[in-house]
């Protein structure tokens, strides 16, 4: 009879010799996935690089400089003619519409997801499938009642106008991410507290606040995002320049400065400057966020 030894060496013996024969294939390069990260880094990285060094051209050399080459006589005037035209107000109010959405969405989401993930009653799980029906309701679609509604209500061509129907379109996806993410919170959790008596405002408050900051810093990041580049509300629901935004301002100055490139690549990249260093920030939290509770 064999011996367990015995039994047990060439099962040993195959398995060293594919040890290594794994080690060099984890070492083995990547070629046709380094040269697809090559070609998406060019994609993304050419255009933002020729909107930079095109803002800091003069727009004489704009015509006679290489579109890639460095500016021969960089110059931040045009960065001055956008500030003068009044950028830092349509900054001012894109930052206002931005903040008051996002915040008006992460109170009224998270309520909701907090009922949604605590309470299994037939009213709440219709609730929920509206919540999932409004995924479906194009902007476009629904911009004529809204343009209505606004108006009898008395708050066209002012901010406000903008901060409603902008948190509206974004509670149900922010509800969604919210209720993936309180479901993975623990329940012993939520019974130790209610032992202790504590009230349901203060589950909320202290247990799960504290807990879904990470899901809470994705839907702002998401959802800041959305509405920083909103286009479609801040033209149909505004009039006045003092009430636009940074995306409208942008077609304003598109049209005002239609010759000069150069200074509407610079409004550009002002507008876009804050938000992108949002995201540089948050990146890794919004991808994070954004995959909780979706592997179960």
């Amino acid at each position: 009879m064999m011996s367990t030894t015995e039994a047990l060496r060439p099962a040993t013996t195959a398995e060293a010799s594919t040890t290594p024969r794994r080690r060099a294939d984890r070492r083995r390069p990547n070629i046709p996935g380094g040269i697809g990260s090559l070609l998406w880094f060019a994609v993304v990285a050419v255009p933002l690089y020729w909107v930079f060094v095109t803002s800091l051209r003069t727009q004489q050399h704009f015509f006679t400089d290489h579109p890639l080459g460095l500016p021969t006589v960089p110059t931040l005037d045009n960065y001055r003619q956008v500030i003068d035209a009044g950028f830092d107000r349509y900054l001012v109010n894109s930052v206002v519409v931005s903040v008051g959405s996002v915040a008006l969405t992460i109170v009224v989401s998270l309520l909701a997801a907090y009922t949604i993930t605590r309470n299994q009653s037939g009213f709440v799980t219709r609730t929920f499938s509206l919540f999932l029906l409004g995924l479906a309701i194009p902007l476009q679609a629904a911009i004529v009642p809204i343009f209505y509604m606004i108006t009898k209500m008395g708050l066209y061509d002012t901010l406000l106008a903008l901060v409603l129907p902008s948190a509206a379109f974004a509670v149900p996806i922010t509800v969604i991410i919210l209720v993936n993410f309180l479901r993975d919170i623990p329940r012993e959790l939520f019974e130790s507290m209610r032992v202790d008596g504590a009230s349901e405002w203060q589950v909320l408050t202290r247990l799960v606040l504290p807990l879904s900051r990470p899901a809470i810093a994705t839907v702002a990041i998401y959802d800041g995002l959305n509405v920083w580049n909103g286009f479609l509300f801040p033209l149909v629901l505004t009039q006045s320049p003092q009430q636009r935004v940074l995306p409208l301002a942008l077609w304003a100055f598109q049209g005002e400065l239609t010759i000069n490139v150069p200074a509407v690549m610079a409004a550009v990249v002002l507008s876009a400057l804050p938000i992108f260093l949002l995201y540089v920030i948050g990146r890794r939290q919004l991808v994070a966020g954004l995959t909780a509770g979706f592997g179960k």
